[in-house]
């Protein structure tokens, strides 16, 4: 089977990551626009990082036979230096144009602070303007509450709901976000957050319609490989090839395809071809070069 992990910062992962993924069945990611474990000072480091998720990450990706999408956005944890966070929605609307730029996002809510709400509300007017899909971050602490919050957000943006994919649920705030014709995403982490006994649990009693899951993998303790991971524990636990093909392929696609930049006939494996460069740099660092032919 092929899968697709729609939450993955593959900035963070190593090459052996994309090999293992494309082992797994991966054939492609999309990569939301995140910090980078501590705040950025200057706006250029934000210029330098979304020209990389764009441009080298999506090179990358292909010379291991996986697609590489992005969101952008900027993230909450940054939303409380104005200064700086006022400069990245200035860029904000430029990079929101590239061609594999599929939504806005993660954005959403930390602290909770009043400047996150600001920032917030910012960018679901930038994605209603550009009529693009959002991905929305819950915070880690609070988390209850901090998505009753975003919900709040959303219904007050005015953006149409059926445009959000509110992510890091679980089984306090997924039936909060069921209320509503948002999407609903769940990161399957190996210690924390949601597993695949959980993850298979969630489906078996809300069903397989808009939820998504993602291994949200970075430069933690995390494991890309859990998207396939959850969908054999679903198959082992009852569930159709086609209900695993829903959630693991389909599910993601038709939500960012809201963007008209991705759908699911678009999505499968590249050819590989090492001999290929960006910006005259190349993965193979003098290694034999693996050429992939139709």
């Amino acid at each position: 089977m092929n899968y697709f992990d729609p939450h993955i910062h593959m900035l963070s992962r190593t090459t052996d990551d994309y090999q293992n993924m494309a082992e797994a069945g991966i054939v492609g990611v999309i990569e939301p626009a995140f910090w980078l474990g501590q705040p950025r000072t200057q706006v250029g480091s934000f210029i330098d990082y979304f020209d990389t998720l764009i441009g080298w990450e999506h090179f990358r990706a292909s010379q291991f036979g996986i697609m590489h999408f992005c969101t952008m956005g900027l993230n909450p944890k940054e939303s409380n230096d104005v200064e700086l966070a006022e400069a990245v929605m200035k860029l904000l609307p430029r990079y929101c144009q590239k061609d594999n730029v599929v939504g806005v996002g993660e954005i959403g809510y930390d602290d909770m602070t009043p400047e996150e709400d600001r920032f917030l509300l910012e960018q679901l007017e930038l994605a209603k303007n550009l009529e693009l899909p959002v991905l929305i971050h819950t915070p880690h602490r609070d988390k209850i509450n901090g998505t009753k919050r975003t919900l709040d957000a959303i219904k007050e943006s005015g953006i149409a709901e059926e445009m959000v994919l509110v992510d890091h649920l679980n089984e306090q705030t997924l039936p909060l976000v069921l209320e509503t014709n948002c999407w609903r995403g769940h990161s399957i982490y190996p210690n924390t957050k949601m597993s695949e006994p959980r993850m298979v649990n969630l489906l078996k009693e809300y069903g397989t319609e808009k939820m998504i899951i993602n291994s949200a993998a970075d430069w933690g303790i995390s494991d890309p490989l859990k998207v396939p991971k959850t969908a054999k524990h679903m198959l082992e636990s009852g569930f159709s090839e086609a209900d695993v093909e829903l959630v693991t392929f389909n599910n993601p696609i038709n939500f960012f395809a809201q963007s008209g930049r991705i759908s699911i006939d678009m999505v499968k494996k590249p050819l590989i071809d090492q001999t290929q460069t960006y910006n005259d740099n190349r993965v193979t660092r003098g290694q034999d070069p693996i050429i992939e032919k139709n």
